[in-house]
């Protein structure tokens, strides 16, 4: 890979190792020599308070004094000599102890080095940085007179401090170098193995772009890597799912139009059912018409009989004609479901008081089981269309105790009503086909009663068209229409 973050990351830290080096290497040499020389002064300071309190205290005799002078000495690489009155020796280092006094005389009567830097002068002492005339060294020195009035010069040699940053910045370039090289080693491996899993993502996806998602991130890192690969997997299965379910979709969309092409056939086929319907009919009102106006009724009685079956017949073709155009509204979603909130166990109560007569009529009984209220969201004119045709369906078949019970009831989220009725219960291979068009169980018994096959189909497209269920039971005795409505 030409920029790849396994050759980026070890080029990275080398650049900011160096970066890191170099930064200090110029810090050193710019500000390291001045903070030596600060500590420098802040020594001879602290030598200078020290020799003076131990000589107001008269202490400067002391082995003690001795010992922490000689520590100061060697820790600072001091140089230090203290006069009285009469320029003799009261302190001193013993094998500098000529040049120091010379230096002394010398900045007491003003005779000036060559080079000379103040760096800070009281009534008691000067400070200052200069160089030896004699051995050209530079040194910083104090000097001037005690408390007690003693004279007294103490100074370090700078050379040491130049010496110490040189060390300290050729030791710096070393060890840089090292850590560097040693750095760039490291990290070459550790980016390796860093990169390795991110390698392995991209080539997961890599894999998911060309629709492959069987391979899956097996690395056990709880970090970030972890993190990603865990949501690699899961968009993986993600992605592997909804492309079964396009599919899937792209599968019923090709059975659709499959359809599509048998529309044709069901538009015959629907055709063929109601010109099969209405045949009849239309044949007995042509028939008993012509007989009308053929003057084959001569007496009142055969007349009237002939005009009660026309008008019969006519108004079974209405009937029919009527319930095609409900149907035909429900499939093709021209007809709007409005949800409403209503008392379906008073809608039911009411029906059964408006059919009480008709049931009577027949010899039948109606019994009504109702929990009171039973309030559910539907649309309650096809609710009671629904009762309408199970209760007419019921009444037709309704044989033997002649007994139709209702019962509408609660079930959880949902209020169930069902319509039994007392009878032969339905042969189970018709049980499926029960919903369909112009289906008749008994062909001679639907149409001794009048029935055109299209009722339960209304309920079927009815239910459908608000998201309820629907369905039927055989019992031993009779059978059981039932629906469910949505309960608040």
């Amino acid at each position: 890979m030409k920029h790849s973050i396994q050759k980026q990351f070890p080029l990275i830290f080398i650049g900011l190792m160096a970066a890191t080096i170099f930064c200090c290497w110029f810090l050193n040499s710019t500000f390291l020599e001045s903070y030596y020389m600060n500590k420098k002064q802040k020594a001879l300071m602290q030598v200078y308070a020290k020799m003076n309190a131990s000589f107001m205290e008269g202490s400067m005799e002391t082995e003690a004094f001795d010992i922490e002078l000689q520590k100061l000495c060697g820790k600072y690489n001091v140089s230090m000599l203290v006069l009285d009155e009469d320029s003799q020796m009261l302190l001193a280092t013993m094998h500098e102890f000529d040049i120091l006094k010379r230096q002394l005389l010398d900045n007491i009567f003003n005779r000036r080095s060559d080079y000379e830097k103040l760096l800070e002068r009281t009534d008691q002492y000067v400070l200052r940085s200069m160089m030896d005339p004699r051995t050209h060294t530079e040194y910083i020195e104090m000097w001037g007179f005690l408390d007690t009035g003693n004279l007294f010069l103490i100074r370090t040699p700078k050379e040491g401090i130049m010496e110490s940053v040189g060390i300290a910045n050729r030791f710096l370039v070393y060890t840089g170098l090292m850590a560097v090289l040693i750095g760039g080693v490291v990290i070459w491996f550790v980016s390796k193995k860093i990169t390795k899993p991110i390698l392995a993502l991209a080539g997961i996806s890599e894999k998911m772009a060309c629709l492959d998602f069987d391979t899956k991130y097996q690395g056990s890192m709880q970090n970030e890597i972890g993190v990603l690969g865990e949501n690699i997997n899961r968009l993986s299965k993600t992605l592997e799912r909804t492309i079964s379910e396009l599919k899937t979709a792209n599968n019923e969309l090709q059975k659709d139009v499959e359809k599509k092409e048998q529309i044709d056939e069901m538009r015959k086929e629907f055709l063929s059912n109601v010109s099969h319907e209405l045949k009849t009919p239309i044949a007995l009102i042509q028939g008993y018409a012509e007989g009308l106006q053929e003057g084959m009724c001569e007496d009142e009685e055969s007349r009237a009989f002939y005009c009660e079956v026309i008008v019969d017949e006519a108004a079974r073709m209405n009937q029919i004609v009527q319930k095609l155009l409900t149907l035909n509204q429900l499939e093709f979603g021209n007809d709007v479901t409005s949800m409403e909130r209503f008392d379906l166990s008073e809608l039911a109560t009411a029906f059964v008081q408006s059919a009480d007569i008709l049931a009577k009529q027949n010899g039948i009984s109606v019994k009504l089981d109702t929990e009171r209220p039973c309030f559910v969201w539907a649309d309650e004119y096809k609710a009671e269309e629904v009762i309408r045709n199970y209760f007419s369906n019921a009444m037709h078949y309704c044989s033997g105790e002649k007994i139709i019970h209702i019962k509408v009831c609660k079930a959880g989220n949902k209020v169930r009503v069902s319509v039994f009725n007392t009878g032969a219960p339905v042969p189970e291979a018709c049980v499926p086909h029960l919903w369909e068009k112009f289906y008749k169980v008994d062909q001679a018994r639907t149409r001794e009663y009048g029935g055109s096959g299209v009722g339960l189909s209304i309920v079927k497209a009815i239910m459908e068209a608000m998201n309820e269920r629907y369905g039927v039971i055989n019992y031993e005795n009779g059978v059981e229409f039932w629906f469910e409505l949505a309960a608040n």
